[in-house]
């Protein structure tokens, strides 16, 4: 934490964060009543007019930092969008093929596109009232718009569906590399049949060799490097995927995919009560917003929106690509993760070789992301346990690291796969993180003074219903299936 600031509670109605002993005052600082004021051209639908004094200005000012330019040791934004990116691109890639093989190609391709346009709206809604309230994280933000109560649910979503996510990364893991009922693994393949393709012991080992090191780093800016490698690897999938793809289409080897949703059975009709939330799950990165901006270079609104459009739009394109191919190569076959799919002949030369840099390559990504997804998921934790504004202390992000990791990998051995996995936090804390908190908040903070153009207000309306309305069909189609199933 710098010391160049001094510490207030966050309930003070007048928070303001500068440095001790400034001279400057807070008009020039562009505060009023301690929050920062927002320019009406930081809107994220365009520029509207500003009723108040201070139109024309810009809100240059920082979350938190060493001034408008925030601390040397930040991050840039190329660096900036890596990290977003990565938070976007983890394990909800894998599910897009079978999301797509209920969907179909066309209503498949629409409803990425659409989530990733909408995603990106509540990221900058998110961005523009943070910068308002001068909020540390997305738990904070939620207490200055709605109160305590309402952070406490918010930060227990956060936790939810991080460790839901960090679950799923593990049980993609060890499907991966040990193999399952269906598919053969990895190290079946390398290496033979033994005790080191043990599902469990395999994933034990990854945890704690691999995964360990990487999220006892205090700094998500210190994960940019591994976040680059890691997006890498993610496109290095879609061109190798989309390749086989192309070469099985001009030798004729696959059929015309279908192009809508499938209506014929009931098991369908359930399927698709369900897709809409795995695939706004697939774009759930607004927990990592707040430490992202927080180690920018140049800590302003402007910069992240850039971020946050950058990554949308790599992400749209990398999981189109990867939610067609896949459903192109494998059709009605494509499982809940489509990395399984990869372990059988694919009818192409080389067959073996993609197969083992398809699979291993995203394994390696999801090593990659895992500590990525874990800074926000320990942040929120400590914060929710000892409160935003505690001393840091490196003995305590260790003890957290520990507990949580294993809490983790003890998930990972009782969950059977990743659809129900996602399925569920899709149509809960997914939606609940990344369209009702972030319209919430900008309706609430909107009636104190940074008021929201009337296309915004109606958008912002509009994501809160949308977002309530899928949440309880996706709800109700996840328990009508199991329900069916256990019958």
């Amino acid at each position: 934490m710098n010391t160049n600031y001094s510490a207030l509670p966050l309930t003070s109605p007048s928070i303001e964060l500068q440095p001790n002993g400034a001279k400057s005052s807070a008009a020039a600082n562009g505060v009023l009543n301690g929050h920062a004021k927002i320019s009406r051209q930081d809107s994220f639908l365009g520029e509207v007019e500003d009723d108040g004094g201070g139109a024309g200005e810009h809100d240059e000012l920082p979350l938190i930092g060493d001034g408008p330019a925030g601390p040397p040791e930040g991050s840039d934004v190329t660096a900036a969008v890596f990290n977003l990116a990565t938070s976007i691109i983890g394990a909800g890639i894998m599910a897009l093929p079978a999301t797509m093989k209920v969907l179909g190609v066309a209503a498949g391709l629409v409803s990425i596109l659409v989530m990733g346009v909408l995603s990106e709206i509540t990221v900058e809604l998110l961005v523009r009232f943070s910068a308002h309230c001068r909020a540390l994280s997305y738990g904070e933000v939620v207490h200055r718009a709605m109160g305590r109560p309402a952070s406490i649910v918010a930060q227990m979503c956060v936790i939810i569906n991080n460790a839901g996510v960090l679950v799923v990364y593990l049980i993609i893991i060890g499907d991966v590399m040990s193999g399952s009922l269906k598919h053969i693994g990895v190290m079946d393949q390398l290496v033979g049949h033994g005790e080191w393709d043990n599902r469990k012991l395999l994933i034990l080992v990854v945890l704690v060799i691999f995964l360990a090191p990487l999220c006892a780093l205090e700094k998500i800016d210190s994960l940019s490097m591994s976040s680059a490698a890691s997006v890498a690897l993610a496109v290095v999938f879609v061109v190798v995927s989309s390749i086989i793809a192309l070469i099985k289409i001009a030798e004729g080897k696959i059929s015309m995919p279908r192009m809508g949703p499938d209506f014929s059975s009931r098991a369908a009709m359930l399927d698709l009560l369900v897709v809409i939330p795995i695939m706004t799950n697939a774009f759930i990165c607004h927990f990592n917003v707040q430490p992202i901006y927080n180690e920018l270079k140049e800590k302003t609104p402007q910069n992240m929106y850039k971020v946050g459009r950058i990554s949308t739009v790599l992400c749209v394109a990398v999981y189109a690509l990867t939610a067609l191919s896949g459903y192109l190569l494998f059709g009605e076959d494509t499982e809940s993760d489509v990395l399984t799919n990869f372990d059988k002949d694919l009818g192409i030369r080389f067959s073996s070789l993609l197969n083992y840099i398809v699979r291993i390559g995203y394994v390696i990504h999801l090593v990659l992301v895992f500590p990525v997804v874990h800074f926000s998921l320990r942040q929120t934790v400590e914060a929710l346990i000892f409160g935003e504004l505690a001393t840091p202390s490196r003995k305590r992000t260790f003890t957290l690291t520990v507990v949580l990791l294993a809490l983790i990998y003890l998930g990972s051995t009782m969950i059977p796969n990743i659809w129900i996995a996602f399925k569920f936090t899709g149509a809960t804390t997914g939606l609940a993180l990344g369209f009702m908190f972030p319209a919430l908040v900008a309706l609430r903070l909107d009636k104190e003074g940074s008021r929201l153009g009337h296309g915004e207000r109606l958008l912002a309306l509009g994501l809160l219903g949308l977002s309530i309305l899928v949440s309880v069909i996706g709800v109700v189609g996840n328990v009508y299936t199991l329900k069916s199933k256990s019958e």
